[in-house]
């Protein structure tokens, strides 16, 4: 069976943590954060600590020859994605796998069109991961990677061998008949609670405790939902009604991402949230009218943040 013996990945943050905290136990030295200049200094010197436990990984810079990496994880920002491709030439060989398990449904094409669908699976993570500084911490019991091929009746053997490694590694792999199914509906929820989140300042736990915070969820959704099965994807009217339940099952006071973004003066992912549910509303005829007010009210946020306003 195909194994992975080495692993590159670059993005550092909340999910990168999640995971590079976790490979480190099976690789060690084989594990490779890739960050240049600063960034790289910075890791080096201060590390993570992640759930309490502190970690310093071998990083390497992106010119430098390490030879090809049996896997690439790219978990980078969508904002920085492109960089991160480039910045991963000298890991990625004719071999390698390729997963970009980032918010989105367009980050594999993305990926695809820099090295080839040959060398790409399609992934995401299910995992709330609260990052202040260098201090990570999420909650093991409810972690896991969704991964695989397009479709996958039968895994191949590709996948078998990230299942395997994962497995090792104490990371929850689910391998989900058809991915790109799986990808618009963690998009349904990323738009609707990172998003509304940010703009009302409020938990997950709030979808619970707030019939009126919820049915502004339930509302953004629908417009992904229409515009996914406009596009073919078949996600239930009801998916995001059933999501509630998931929802209870996250520490109350964790924050979406966006919400995370917003407090630490950061640039958000609203460009890929509710700028592409807008670009593709008006490509499939999808009206789309909370989106567009939650793209200009968060911009309106980053720019107070910016000094601006």
């Amino acid at each position: 069976m195909r194994e992975i013996k080495t692993v590159a990945l670059i993005g550092l943050g909340a999910i990168g943590s999640f995971l590079a905290s976790n490979l480190h136990g099976v690789l060690g030295e084989n594990l490779r954060i890739v960050a240049g200049g600063a960034r790289k200094e910075r890791l080096e010197r201060d590390g993570i600590v992640v759930n309490g436990v502190p970690f310093h990984f071998r990083v390497v810079a992106p010119e430098e020859e390490t030879g090809y990496a049996d896997l690439a994880i790219v978990i980078t920002k969508i904002t920085g994605l492109s960089q991160a491709l480039q910045d991963m030439r000298r890991q990625i060989g004719p071999d390698t796998i390729i997963m970009s398990p980032l918010n989105g449904v367009e980050s594999e094409e993305r990926v695809a069109a820099v090295y080839g669908w040959d060398r790409v699976l399609y992934s995401l993570a299910r995992v709330s991961v609260v990052m202040d500084g260098n201090q990570v911490s999420y909650n093991s019991s409810r972690a896991s990677i969704e991964f695989g091929e397009k479709y996958n009746q039968e895994p191949s053997e590709r996948v078998l061998a990230v299942k395997h490694l994962l497995e090792s590694a104490g990371i929850r792999p689910v391998i989900q008949p058809d991915m790109e199914k799986a990808l618009w509906m963690k998009f349904v929820c990323n738009v609707s609670e990172n998003q509304v989140g940010a703009v009302l300042h409020i938990p997950f736990g709030a979808w619970n405790a707030s019939e009126h915070a919820n049915a502004l969820r339930l509302m953004v959704a629908k417009e992904v939902i229409d515009i996914a099965r406009k596009k073919g994807i078949d996600i239930d009217d009801d998916y995001a009604v059933r999501q509630l339940e998931q929802l209870k099952k996250v520490p109350y006071a964790n924050k979406p991402s966006t919400l995370q973004d917003i407090e630490h003066g950061r640039k958000t992912e609203v460009e890929m949230f509710a700028g592409t549910v807008i670009r593709l509303g008006k490509e499939t005829g999808v009206p789309t009218p909370l989106n567009e007010f939650l793209y200009h009210a968060v911009r309106v946020l980053e720019e107070k943040n910016e000094g601006i306003i």
